[in-house]
């Protein structure tokens, strides 16, 4: 890894030239895409198998509907794990190093994922399967809450100002990639091999490619966090873990606020990718390979829009870009309904617009109100709002889409999303609020 070149010389105020050393934004960004993109690929990885897979493997003594809630529900553990696992690998971290945490964390998440694939099915040894199955998931959901590395934040704090909105979106990127490559996987091997073959052992291979790319994942970025300039950065920038209660008890309303800032994205994620398919697998005659496919399409539209993201953001605010896609993601939950329950032609709109939003609003629903922390907290506090923004807005939005739509109708499901948007909108009101009241009370 490379830095700003120093010199030997000694500069004002008697310290080393060296100890000014930056790390570049772009190695920086190279790290967070790298990173993210591993972990999503995971994490789509296990989502498509939720909709498609694991209802016929694990759950094949309930009819179809319900095998798929009870897929959705094993699903949502990661996300209530998550939260746990962040405040134990801070813990690890503090006592030991950031590269030992994310040695850890990752090591955790490879060998859950992989464990997966070797989980016999339901038909095989019975209810012990769905026991390990939710354990693997579970420990998922606490490797990912491991994974946190600041990267992001120090990357958000070393882009120049002007461009702070597209070094935000750099890591966000890792989502619509991660599933560009997970969907197309499955669709490959759906189309491929013979449905017999892909629901004995074809759906298995993805968890095992997913534990390769982690391994890639963990040395590339322990490559960078190990470096003197790296933790040199951090400690300069105060990067570092704090006690949880401290954290919740001087900033504890701006997590709040930061994670239902994110709703909008963070419901829409799921709507328009794990829902869907469960909806074209038990009410459509659609292929799921060429819905996967339509998807994958949808995946690259969504890059584009984290893309697009960054450069409105950096020439309108990154809190009024955020406003603007929960506005746009509210008019499309009106439509949604209509879409989703027409035919194969108005699906693909859905998706394809859906996934443009997702990319839209996503690529800057990460740290977009973090600088609320201030310097101290920063490190800690953004990892549990993301934390708190995928428990509220994800773990269960496809099993209270799937089943507000197959008992009440698909109108539900836009009204679901509605209030997504609503909470982001309101979330951002009470951080205007928040901070004109500070700034009268400083002025």
């Amino acid at each position: 890894m490379s830095s700003t070149p120093s010199s030997p010389t000694v500069s004002v105020h008697g310290q080393d030239a060296a100890s000014h050393a930056q790390v570049a934004p772009g190695e920086i960004a190279v790290g967070v895409v790298i990173g993210r993109t591993s972990e999503y690929f995971d994490f789509f990885v296990y989502g498509i198998a939720s909709a498609v897979v694991f209802p016929k493997v694990f759950f094949p003594f309930a009819e179809p509907l319900l095998a798929t809630l009870y897929s959705f529900a094993v699903f949502a553990l990661a996300f209530v794990a998550r939260p746990v696992g962040t405040v134990l690998f801070l813990w690890i971290q503090d006592r030991w190093s950031r590269g030992t945490k994310l040695t850890a964390a990752l090591f955790l998440l490879g060998t859950s994922t992989a464990g997966i694939a070797f989980v016999p099915g339901y038909e095989k040894i019975g209810a012990a399967a769905i026991v390990l199955l939710a354990a693997f998931r579970t420990s998922q959901g606490i490797a990912l809450g491991g994974s946190w590395d600041g990267l992001p934040s120090l990357l958000a704090l070393n882009a120049p100002k002007h461009r702070r909105g597209w070094y935000a979106m750099l890591g966000q990127l890792g989502a619509p990639v991660g599933f560009i490559v997970a969907a197309a996987l499955f669709a490959f091997l759906y189309s491929s091999l013979s449905t017999a073959d892909f629901y004995d052992w074809g759906w298995r291979y993805p968890f095992f490619a997913a534990f390769a790319i982690n391994v890639v994942a963990l040395f590339a970025r322990l490559r960078m966090v190990v470096t003197r300039e790296y933790e040199r950065q951090m400690g300069q920038r105060e990067l570092e873990p704090v006690p949880v209660a401290e954290l919740f008890r001087e900033k504890g309303r701006h997590v709040f606020i930061g994670a239902f800032a994110a709703l909008a994205s963070y419901a829409m994620f799921h709507i328009v990718t794990i829902f869907p398919l469960s909806w074209a697998q038990l009410f459509t005659e659609q292929e799921i390979s060429r819905f996967l496919m339509v998807q994958v399409v949808g995946g690259f539209l969504a890059v584009g829009g984290v893309l697009a993201s960054g450069l409105i953001a950096d020439r309108f605010g990154r809190v009024s870009t955020l406003g603007a896609t929960a506005v746009a993601i509210a008019v499309f939950s009106g439509f949604a309904p209509t879409l989703l329950g027409g035919g194969p032609v108005a699906q693909q709109v859905f998706m394809l617009v859906g996934f443009l939003l997702l990319g839209l609003s996503y690529g800057q629903a990460s740290g977009a109100v973090t600088r609320n922390f201030g310097g101290r907290y920063r490190y800690t506090g953004a990892a549990l709002t993301t934390d708190l923004a995928w428990l509220i807005g994800a773990a269960f939005a496809p099993l209270v889409a799937l089943l507000l739509a197959a008992e009440f109708g698909l109108p539900y499901v836009g009204l679901y999303l509605l209030s997504g948007a609503l909470a982001t909108l309101a979330a951002l009101m009470v951080n205007r609020w928040l901070k004109q009241r500070e700034a009268t009370a400083q002025g």
